[in-house]
């Protein structure tokens, strides 16, 4: 496929709109007359936006604008094409259903006071799969059905409304995804990860950052390396941990794997899973359930304070609990090693 690249720039904007506060493309390109089904972008600097739109609206909006741009150090849009005929390559084209929006810089050294931030806004059908790279800018995506595959190196992830596939990745950025559905693998190095209103199979992991999870359904894995984590509203299956950090999950009807090596964990179930598995290495556990399920329980820590144990049959020792409750069956094991545990047990 050849390239297209600066002349594109000479089009005729149609349907110009702000895509950035108080800021103009510096150019537009109408797709309502293609068939986009995938989309590669990449830059080295800007944002990256993938929107659903109608077909007539369809369009790829470029923003440009010096690295360190300020309101008082504006340039001028022929400066701004200076430097692009001088320094970069940039190509927007629609080539067998797929537009391509790539900028690049002529050099790897190129002078820093010349470097330039671009940025892709496109806007399109909701069934299009993606593959997007920037090294700073931020991603969004939002409305898309389809494979997404994106990176930043330090940008934040903001996803809504999204079903099929989806991958994620950034280095230091942080994460909040709503309305997702299917299959969802994200990741971060340092960020917050903000999961709201999304079911399938989730994958969610941060090296530091904190994890905040409400209204999730399906098979759900999420992990922090430091932070903390809070969950409200969870169904089906959640295995969630962190190194350090407390853990606080609320209103869970799901099988549920949980540990912290310091924090403390305060955990209520609403309805039972297949399992409960909560483990600390010093903290305390706060766990709160229902006592109409027969239950294999066995609890281990440094003390342990539960409401009156009903049809129970075991040992309780100060540190040690270990037995069946109502006949067996459901499998709670906890162990605060040095720590409290307290559980109690509530009638519906």
């Amino acid at each position: 496929m050849k390239k297209v690249l600066l002349p594109f720039l000479l089009l005729t904007a149609v349907s110009v709109v702000k895509a950035q506060p108080d800021k103009q493309p510096f150019s537009t390109k109408s797709l309502a007359n293609e068939q986009v089904k995938n989309i590669e972008a990449k830059t080295q600097g800007g944002n990256i936006s993938v929107i659903k739109v109608s077909a007539a609206e369809a369009r790829i909006d470029v923003f440009i604008q010096a690295n360190n741009d300020n309101y008082n150090n504006k340039l001028s849009k022929e400066e701004i094409q200076r430097r692009l005929d001088e320094n970069y390559e940039l190509t927007v084209s629609v080539s067998n259903n797929k537009l391509t929006a790539i900028a690049k810089p002529k050099e790897r050294n190129m002078n820093w006071k010349r470097s330039l931030s671009i940025s892709f806004y496109v806007y399109v059908a909701a069934d299009v799969s993606t593959d997007l790279s920037t090294s700073g800018g931020n991603i969004k995506l939002s409305g898309l059905t389809g494979t997404q595959d994106f990176t930043t190196s330090g940008g934040n992830l903001d996803l809504d409304n999204l079903a099929g596939k989806i991958m994620g990745r950034t280095s230091g950025g942080n994460i909040h995804l709503s309305n997702l559905k299917d299959d969802v693998d994200l990741t971060t190095s340092g960020g917050n990860i903000h999961a709201d209103n999304s079911s399938g199979k989730i994958r969610l992991a941060t090296s530091g950052g904190s994890l905040r999870l409400k209204q999730l359904k399906g098979d759900i894995r999420a992990t922090t390396s430091g932070g903390s984590i809070d969950g409200e509203t969870i169904s089906q299956t959640l295995d969630t941990h962190t190194s350090g950090g407390n853990i606080s999950l609320r209103d869970l009807s799901c099988s549920l794997e949980t540990s912290t090596s310091g924090g403390n964990i305060d955990v209520s179930i609403k309805e039972f899973g297949q399992y409960i598995t909560i483990t600390n290495s010093s903290g305390n556990i706060d766990l709160q359930m229902p006592d109409d399920k027969g239950i294999d329980l066995r609890l281990r820590g440094d003390k342990i304070k539960t409401t009156t144990l009903n049809h129970f049959s075991g040992s309780v020792e100060e540190g040690r609990i270990e037995g069946k409750l109502n006949g067996g069956g459901l499998p709670v094991k906890v162990n605060a090693g040095g720590g409290k545990i307290s559980l109690t047990l509530s009638s519906k």
